[in-house]
């Protein structure tokens, strides 16, 4: 399967205004790629786009992924102007800790139009034109929250898993037209995101290095991208415990 590079086209990060998203734009741009980050918050791009250093660049491309012709309209303009889109990083996505207590039936709707809803826009938004050249390189961002259920995690992690289960399907389905497809579950990451946690975070990896190891990844083979490591291999072991065992250690560990 061919990796794209950076005389193949374009990337486009979502979700690029701060966090992964951002620094992801960072070391793509450091590596020479032409990067359009979308975000919302146009200030936000802006202020990415002049971090950029090295033989690429940043373009903002605000947007919002909830909006689908929006989506369609923003890809249609970038590709027109920049020629064709050769990787897709689709990272936008929100966090809010949610239980049963206090469960509001419109946050959780909030959250599955953000991250699951948003990232289906992007894609169908991208899809043609990359099955159209039979080429393109599509990175779906979710996280260890969607490998099995978690504590003040129903929507979070519903979307998570939502995304995890629809990336291996993507990718049974589109590497017969020549695309590459990769899946990325990040454990702990320092963001802004993070920061409102209240709760341990085991192995809390700093941003800066959970983007070079998610650049570096997507030149290889392998399809599912985790870090931190001693973390995403002990919930990987947890999903695979029979269910019973993984009650009682998730009571006991993850609150």
């Amino acid at each position: 399967m061919h990796t794209p590079t950076p005389a193949d086209g374009f990337a486009w990060v979502t979700g690029a205004s701060s966090g992964i998203g951002e620094y992801v734009a960072l070391a793509l741009a450091a590596e020479g790629w032409t990067v359009l980050a979308s975000a919302r918050r146009v200030d936000a791009l802006q202020d990415v786009a002049a971090k950029a250093s090295g033989p690429g660049r940043i373009i903002p491309l605000p947007l919002d992924v909830t909006d689908l012709q929006g989506v369609r309209a923003a890809v249609a303009g970038a590709v027109a102007t920049h020629g064709p889109m050769a990787l897709a990083i689709l990272n936008a996505g929100t966090y809010k800790p949610d239980g049963a207590r206090g469960l509001d039936a419109g946050d959780f709707a909030r959250t599955v139009d953000i991250n699951l809803m948003g990232t289906v826009n992007c894609l169908d938004a991208l899809l043609p034109g990359m099955i159209g050249r039979g080429k393109g390189h599509i990175v779906i961002v979710s996280s260890v929250a969607g490998y099995r259920g978690l504590p003040r995690s129903l929507s979070y992690g519903a979307t998570k898993a939502a995304l995890i289960n629809m990336a291996e399907s993507l990718k049974m389905d589109v590497e017969r037209y020549g695309l590459k497809t990769q899946l990325v579950c990040p454990g702990f990451i320092k963001t802004p995101l993070t920061d409102k946690n209240d709760f341990p975070m085991p192995f809390l990896m700093p941003v800066e290095k959970a983007a070079a190891r998610l650049v570096a990844a997507l030149k290889g083979d392998g399809f599912q991208i985790t870090f931190p490591r001693r973390f995403t291999w002990g919930l990987l072991l947890l999903r695979r415990l029979p269910d019973a065992l993984y009650f009682l250690l998730a009571r006991r560990t993850l609150r």
